[in-house]
């Protein structure tokens, strides 16, 4: 079998991309890469920089000379900001609530395009995002969108919070996911949607585990 694919897996808030491409990459042995968690680290930096949202010029030079570098443990990914472990503050409402802003600065998308497309060129990786598959690496061998119902996908998320024991609302968090898919579908920086050729995973009714057994059916028939 092929041992250096590259494996794009996109789709929208809540599909449960971060922990079915966990789950792939460590079955195949291959590097996971969270490109979500990169456009993270930049918001949370830029809101303790002091920069303003609207200085897109001076989030773009910030961006250029920031260190993201991420790490993997046996039980999580780790993200470091310029040497700080950012890895839980990163998830935070208030990150969440600005990343679409940040990933939406053309300046932005191409520096950390070009991370992405670093740590993915020699193969071996699953990496999710929103444009993955469109845009940072358009010739991955094996290219999926994963979705759900918007209200099931709010639930997901609701439940996972809950669980960190945060106090959270849930429709509040569905009408967050709501307004995230307008404004990741309706950008007109690459914009979330599927890739030619991505086979698409409707997994409102699936657990993660059937998700990633599809996945892994489909690479193992293909490859």
């Amino acid at each position: 079998m092929k041992k250096k694919y590259i494996i794009a897996i996109d789709g929208p808030a809540g599909a449960g991309k971060s922990s079915i491409a966990k789950m792939v990459a460590k079955k195949l042995g291959f590097v996971y890469i969270d490109t979500g968690a990169m456009y993270r680290a930049v918001t949370w930096k830029v809101l303790n920089s002091g920069i303003g949202f609207n200085n897109k010029n001076k989030i773009s030079e910030m961006t250029k000379k920031t260190s993201i570098e991420l790490k993997y443990t046996p039980e999580k990914l780790k993200v470091y900001v310029d040497g700080t472990d950012v890895t839980e503050s990163i998830r935070s409402q208030e990150v969440t609530l600005k990343t679409n802003i940040i990933s939406s600065i053309q300046e932005v998308r191409n520096v950390l395009r070009e991370k992405q497309r670093q740590l993915g060129k020699t193969g071996g990786v699953v990496m999710e995002g929103r444009d993955i598959g469109t845009y940072v690496f358009p010739a991955a061998e094996f290219k999926f969108y994963l979705d759900a119902k918007p209200r099931e996908r709010a639930l997901r998320r609701w439940n996972e919070l809950k669980a960190k024991g945060r106090n959270v609302d849930l429709k509040e968090i569905t009408l967050a996911i709501y307004r995230r898919d307008y404004c990741d579908r309706h950008r007109g920086i690459s914009p979330l949607k599927k890739a030619p050729g991505a086979i698409v995973i409707d997994s409102t009714n699936m657990t993660q585990k059937e998700v990633a057994e599809k996945i892994l059916k489909t690479v193992g028939m293909q490859a």
